[in-house]
């Protein structure tokens, strides 16, 4: 079965710095996404979120691709891919638009000029607009306008929430992806993807923290009102918690993973004293006795300056007393015992850990947090679909803009390509 020719499948490729994870889904007659394959690679060419060795990162997309395409009986051409790294800026600014007459009614065509207007704003030297995403509309001065189509005004403004991005960053996840026989469709934010995989439309409107808890990054992005307010990219995660293991208790970075997933505790007040675990020695050498107490001192005081970094952006933000949906954790570091009560006990908020199962019908195979961004570019592929179907005369600026984006981009590739 060639992608191509079957449109109501949507691929989802998440590069991450610890994993590549391929999944192909497919939308049922009740709007959930059922998972068809998922494949998942070690990700070798990958730091803090950001593609640092081209060939390694191919190796691994094709190995997650291939398996997808066992597990799901499918041809994989097209993929939505998710971007991520410190390069990642945000910003609020306000953009309008003075229409010709207030006889006719705002339509979709003005508010597609208005968000093209935002895509030419002057950005630093090597950076790109990844996303343009408005957040109220004020006709006429008239504020607080959620949806403006069919009303009159002359004046259309708009505040818009903008997301930038390295335009290298951008062009070497591209290149991956091509070098790896594929294309990109999308490439979308990682934590708005996981904040669509993970969060439900009441905690949006109530107001809430989504935060993915990755190998090389912690992912923010915080809702109120139903609207992405603010998001941010922290380069620590997972991996660093590993390394301070390694350092600590004087042991190879594989056996630090293990012990951190097996007996790792964000608490260390959780911890039993007398409890040790016993790693093996290098050849001829005694086995190693750690304390499980000790091992969640290490990763208590690595988590504590995370989350701190976390709360830093919430009060940032500047909604950090309107938030009543409190703190959604996910990501594979999400899955670290006693998290969310530290998380709790350092920000005051309400915390738990989202699973990426509320829109998805077959949710066995991926309720575990590491699959949540991975989910979410399903979704965020299939509302791509769904606005291409609902008005196919009409190619709307983001598609355009990309369209050039992309192509400028691949243009590039093949330059780079040529020259090796």
């Amino acid at each position: 079965m060639n992608m191509n020719e079957n449109d109501d499948i949507v691929v989802g490729l998440d590069i991450g710095t610890t994993k590549v994870v391929c999944m192909v889904g497919r939308k049922n007659e009740f709007g959930k996404i059922e998972v068809l394959g998922i494949g998942k690679s070690e990700s070798l060419g990958v730091t803090r979120g950001v593609v640092s060795n081209i060939e390694k990162t191919v190796n691994s997309i094709r190995e997650a691709v291939g398996q997808a395409e066992e597990n799901a009986s499918v041809d994989i051409r097209v993929v939505n891919v998710g971007i991520a790294g410190q390069h990642i800026r945000s910003l609020q600014t306000r953009g309008q638009i003075t229409r010709r007459s207030s006889e006719d009614e705002i339509n979709q065509s003005d508010i597609d000029t208005l968000i093209e207007n935002m895509y030419r704003l002057p950005m630093q030297p090597g950076e790109e607009i990844i996303h343009v995403l408005p957040q109220e509309y004020i006709v006429d001065q008239e504020p607080g306008i959620k949806e403006p189509i069919g009303m009159s005004g002359i004046i259309l403004e708009a505040n818009f929430h903008i997301i930038t991005g390295q335009l290298a960053a951008a062009k070497n996840i591209h290149r991956c992806v091509t070098k790896a026989d594929l294309e990109v469709e999308d490439l979308i934010l990682e934590p708005l993807a996981s904040a669509e995989a993970v969060l439900s439309q009441e905690e949006k409107e109530a107001g809430v923290v989504l935060v993915d808890v990755g190998g090389g990054t912690t992912d923010i992005a915080i809702f109120h009102e139903g609207i992405i307010r603010h998001t941010a990219v922290i380069p620590f995660g997972g991996n660093v918690i590993s390394e301070d293991i390694k350092t600590g208790c004087m042991i190879m970075k594989k056996q630090a993973e293990q012990l951190k997933v097996k007996f790792g505790s964000a608490l260390s007040s959780e911890s039993q004293v007398n409890e040790i675990v016993c790693i093996p020695g290098l050849r001829g050498r005694d086995p190693k006795e750690i304390s499980v107490k000790n091992l969640a001192h290490i990763i208590q005081a690595r988590m504590e300056e995370i989350i701190e970094h976390v709360y830093y952006e919430i009060k940032n933000s500047g909604y950090e007393n309107q938030l009543i949906g409190g703190i959604v954790l996910t990501g594979g570091g999400a899955m670290l015992k006693n998290i969310s009560q530290l998380t709790e006990y350092i920000t005051g908020m309400d915390t738990r850990i989202g699973h990426p199962t509320e829109h998805v019908t077959n949710s066995e195979g991926v309720t575990n947090p590491m699959y949540s961004t991975s989910v979410g570019l399903v979704i965020k592929g299939f509302e791509k679909l769904e606005i291409v179907d609902e008005k196919p005369q009409v190619t709307t600026h983001s598609q355009k803009e990309r369209g050039k984006f992309f192509k400028s981009i691949l243009e590039k590739g093949r330059e780079f390509l040529e020259g090796e």
